[in-house]
């Protein structure tokens, strides 16, 4: 264990867990076994780390299996009462806000911010620099390039067929959202779109086709309103 961590009440570390240098635990934390957390982490109270998958017993997912265990990045932020499952892996800098969630078999990069309330589902990749707003749902199978921004109460959806016939178990498919692009508050995005690069949706609208690079799209369902203006692209930022 690296030294100094400091560890509040009620605290749970199973076995091998390894700590960095300055590391501060808040109250009623539970780390499970050998999840290995990095410099300069703060964990705030009620987290949980490390947890194993489960599934109800009638669930269309396959048999659990035991996940690898959790890997925290040096400068990480936990906030209150966020759960993040085992096989999950935060690079340097990740900032985790209160009452998130981040499934299993997730990647983070470097200093993305995971705003309150977001869900990440299993089997997701997240990008560097990237900014995911309060109560945002990003589905399972979904991919997020670098300098992403997904906008409050963002929904993404993986199932064409809605839990109905045993057709949809081959068609799973998340969505994608390149580097720099933007949804907008309350955009639904259908299953296995791709919002192309510097590709933006604007707020409510319904993206029933993929995105191209650089374009505005707004409506239900979105449909192409104008470019992105030159100033707004990623490059010029």
């Amino acid at each position: 264990m690296g030294q100094p961590v400091q560890i509040g009440k009620n605290v749970v570390i199973g076995k091998k867990v390894e700590f960095g240098e300055n590391v501060i635990i808040g109250h009623n934390v539970i780390i499970y076994d050998g999840t290995r957390i990095g410099n300069n982490v703060i964990i705030h109270d009620n987290v949980v780390i490390g947890k194993q998958p489960m599934r109800a017993k009638n669930s269309a997912l396959k048999e659990s299996k035991v996940e690898p265990p959790t890997i925290i990045g040096d400068e990480c932020t936990i906030g209150t009462n966020s759960i993040i499952y085992a096989n999950a892996r935060l690079a340097n800098g990740v900032f985790v806000a209160d009452l998130a969630t981040i499934r299993e078999r997730v990647t983070i990069g470097e200093r993305t911010i995971i705003g309150r309330g977001v869900a990440i589902e299993n089997d997701c990749t997240i990008g560097d620099y990237c900014k995911l707003e309060t109560n945002a749902y990003i589905t399972a199978y979904s991919e997020l390039g670098n300098h992403v921004f997904i906008a409050p109460g963002v929904v993404t959806t993986n199932d064409n067929y809605m839990a109905r016939s045993k057709e949809r178990f081959a068609h799973f498919k998340g969505v994608t959202v390149k580097d720099g692009g933007r949804i907008g508050a309350n955009v639904t995005v259908l299953p296995g779109k791709v919002i192309d690069e510097d590709g933006a949706v604007g707020a409510g609208s319904v993206v029933t086709k993929d995105v191209e690079a650089r374009a505005l799209v707004v409506g239900n369902p979105a449909k192409k309103l104008r470019d992105v203006p030159e100033d707004q692209l990623l490059k010029n930022q």
